[in-house]
């Protein structure tokens, strides 16, 4: 397929850098709406074009649109995709609100299209191996999970990091949702929440880049702690913030009746994955992880929208689905729906949890 990336900003250099080294597609274009940034994408990966978002969109020869954009214009960007007769693969999340997610899920689904969405961390070596480890009842039948993200900020790193701050990011809206994904695709669809939340700090200050030491103002909660309950039955502990670090807390850890697995950071695509078993004393026993290093990038972004084109060869939804994206932001729209109300929610939309990925040859 031939692809045209929206949005040149600091996540588009890894997916491009693994895109351009895949012979399944062929990125013809990349665009954003400060020219200087899609030049100067286009220079660095040897990309034909660089364009404003209005003429990738126009273009008939682009297949896919991979919608890097802010939160704030995902659903535009991949709206207007759709109505072009375009796949889409977004950033996460899928959309801001809920009603924005229903309009692109059956906006793709009648046209034919398909709609994808990171994060495509769950596709990676490290939870795929999870996935097993679960599927072969090494710890029997989930019944409860723990997952913690504790960061400083992305004002560390970010040299723009306002919009992380805001309706649609947050510490669980862009990071937490990647923890959310991995439960949701360990243990399946999430079925009720209750949840608390609060701003830590009004106000945050640029470390890094050239407005290093501006400060901005914070427009959504920074600390967020929810309980999941699965339609499986099995509970989960929820909490995201920014502005807590240094705590020593299991990233993701299921618990069975057979033993506890200690899963990878959600936000990474390789191990190291841990079991301890309550048949035996041994204590914490790696598990050895398929493919880990198999092209030597441990960041594999991307690798969503390479599975995207083989689910179109095989008739198949995409394994980081439209479906799945959706049932994910209604989770999260009904988390601070609960933290707003202080009440719990039921979660209406279900997905399937998606196929696992194949074993390497």
């Amino acid at each position: 397929m031939r692809l045209g990336v929206i949005g040149c900003g600091t996540i588009s250099q890894v997916y491009l850098r693994n895109l351009t080294r895949s012979s399944e597609v062929e990125l013809v274009a990349c665009a954003d709406v400060f020219p200087e940034r899609a030049a100067a994408r286009a220079l660095e990966f040897g990309i034909g074009r660089a364009c404003s978002p209005g003429e990738l969109l126009a273009d008939p020869d682009i297949d896919l649109v991979v919608n890097l954009t802010v939160p704030s214009a995902h659903f535009d960007i991949s709206r207007a995709a759709l109505l072009a007769g375009k796949h889409v693969w977004s950033e996460k999340p899928l959309a801001v609100d809920r009603r924005q997610g229903r309009l692109l899920v059956r906006e793709a689904a009648g046209r034919g299209l398909l709609l994808g969405c990171a994060p495509d961390t769950v596709l990676g070596p490290g939870l795929q191996t999870c996935r097993r480890v679960l599927d072969e009842g090494l710890i029997g039948t989930p019944l409860a999970a723990s997952a913690f993200f504790f960061n400083q900020g992305p004002e560390r790193w970010h040299p723009d990091p306002e919009f992380l701050y805001q309706p649609g990011a947050g510490p669980l809206w862009d990071v937490g949702i990647y923890h959310l994904t991995a439960l949701v695709s360990l243990l399946g669809p999430v079925s009720q929440v209750t949840a608390i939340g609060r701003r830590l700090y009004p106000e945050r200050v640029i470390e890094t880049g050239p407005r290093a030491g501006q400060a901005f103002t914070v427009g959504t909660d920074t600390y967020v702690s929810c309980v999941l309950e699965f339609a499986s039955g099995a509970i989960a502990s929820l909490v995201a913030t920014f502005g807590i670090w240094g705590a020593d807390l299991p990233r993701l850890q299921i618990y069975g009746p057979g033993g506890v697995l200690n899963a990878p950071d959600p936000n990474t695509f390789t191990g190291p994955i841990g079991v301890n078993l309550h048949a035996d004393a041994d204590g914490w026993r790696a598990v050895p992880v398929a493919d880990e290093d198999a092209d030597g990038e441990p960041n594999r972004r991307g690798i969503g929208v390479l599975d995207m084109l083989q689910a179109a060869a095989e008739g198949r939804p995409p394994r980081a689905s439209g479906e799945l994206a959706y049932h994910v932001l209604d989770v999260l729209q009904s988390v601070n729906d609960s933290a707003a109300g202080g009440r719990h929610i039921d979660v209406r939309s279900t997905c399937e949890r998606p196929l696992p990925m194949p074993l390497p040859a």
